[in-house]
């Protein structure tokens, strides 16, 4: 338990040190601290991309946080559509809602993980998995999410780019606050709606 508060106390001051600390290994940490939050999803996503593009730049760091994201949930959806056909079968008869949200998803796959997925805020793992165990075809996830995780990332890292001169001036926080609630309440209602 003191791990996973630890990692979820990471800033994004601290994951753009250890970015600058192996900035001699070149975009490779740039692709792979988003991609393990893939597999660990309590790491503070919002922050790692704010990293990247600060470590390195707007154009780059959205580029190399897209494939890290993008590449890190089809690694998961690659594993548990591998090996979760039984964990299938356990959800729906334990939990009901789960069978039925799997089964809502096979019909309006593309849509839906699309919607979920340009949102910061909405549990991502959640919908990999539940995606991986539906019968939803592994190009209509990746596509989805693809698309989906490029609007997401894109407003993240502007909002995030050159935070040392966004301090400076209240009114940009103002708005990047105001974007990212704007972000929060609409990620909010359309899991709410995908989710019943």
């Amino acid at each position: 338990m003191e791990w996973t508060q630890a990692i979820s106390a990471l800033t994004w001051e601290d994951i753009q040190g250890w970015l600058k600390q192996y900035e001699a290994l070149g975009p490779i940490p740039g692709i792979l601290a988003p991609l393990v939050e893939s597999f660990f999803p309590v790491l503070p996503l919002v922050a790692i991309l704010i990293a990247n593009v600060n470590a390195y730049g707007l154009g780059e760091g959205v580029l190399l946080s897209w494939i890290g994201v993008v590449g890190g949930a089809s690694c998961v959806f690659a594993v548990v559509r591998t090996f979760g056909g039984r964990l299938r079968g356990l959800l729906e008869r334990k939990l009901p809602r789960t069978g039925q949200l799997i089964h809502w998803l096979e019909k309006h796959g593309f849509c839906s993980v699309f919607l979920l997925a340009c949102f910061p805020f909405t549990p991502s793992a959640v919908v990999t998995v539940v995606s991986a165990l539906s019968r939803m075809p592994f190009h209509t996830f990746f596509t989805a999410t693809a698309l989906g995780k490029g609007v997401m990332i894109f407003l993240v890292s502007l909002a995030g780019n050159d935070l040392a001169d966004v301090l400076k001036q209240p009114w940009k926080i103002a708005l990047i606050l105001g974007v990212f609630g704007l972000m929060w309440l609409l990620g909010k209602k359309v899991e709410s709606k995908y989710m019943k």
